[in-house]
């Protein structure tokens, strides 16, 4: 799903994480990134090339890895069983991209989705390049450790199984946590909570970055 057509054979984490870098380099204050499922990665790796131009990470219902953690390592944790995502994807072609039927997206990604605006997402999906899920993150000592963190934790998600997002929550430190009853896409199923989540998120965000910031002279 997206506008960017690039290469099955060009897309790379390093390429996706680049992207964000060029995106926030425009940026004329450090912005908060958010990412959704595997735009967790995304994020994590991006901000770790630049995280000077970043006040904050948002996961929503999204993978959150570790230095040398991919996105498949997380799918394999015990929590991550009932993963419909995994379940129900085939992999073709070479360089291999990863397809899922329209039915099994409809319940793994937008159960809680009103049938109109769930179709509108599924012809819009297309064959995922396997390679960003396979390649771990690389973040350096302390890089991430002045940005603060915040999780959307969907308790109706069927392709990050809660107690997967809740392992992983966990395992990382977070400013701060907001649960809503939904599916992996709350950008569409619950968008009023969602905006509110992240304007909550931003809130906090700003009264951090106020007190951090150096006294100045009157």
């Amino acid at each position: 799903m997206g506008d960017d057509y690039t290469r099955t054979s060009d897309v790379t984490l390093d390429g996706c994480a680049a992207r964000l870098s060029e995106v926030l380099a425009t940026s004329p204050q450090p912005a908060i990134v958010v990412g959704n499922s595997m735009g967790g990665v995304v994020a994590t790796q991006g901000a770790a090339h630049s995280p000077e131009r970043v006040a904050g990470l948002v996961y929503v219902a999204a993978f959150v890895p570790k230095d040398g953690q991919s996105l498949l390592d997380l799918t394999k944790l015990p929590e991550g069983a009932e993963d419909q995502v995994q379940a129900n994807i085939t992999i073709e072609g070479e360089p291999p991209v990863a397809i899922m039927p329209a039915a099994a997206s409809r319940q793994a990604l937008y159960g809680s989705c009103a049938e109109n605006v769930a179709a509108w997402a599924i012809v819009r999906q297309r064959p995922q390049p396997v390679a960003p899920f396979a390649t771990p993150v690389s973040i350096p000592p302390g890089a991430l450790d002045h940005i603060n963190r915040y999780y959307v934790l969907c308790t109706r998600d069927r392709a990050i199984p809660p107690p997967l997002q809740r392992r992983m929550i966990a395992e990382h430190v977070f400013a701060d946590v907001v649960e809503l009853d939904t599916d992996h896409t709350p950008q569409l199923s619950k968008t009023k909570e969602l905006a509110e989540a992240l304007s909550r998120f931003a809130t906090h965000s700003s009264a951090v970055a106020g007190k951090l910031a150096p006294a100045q002279n009157a």
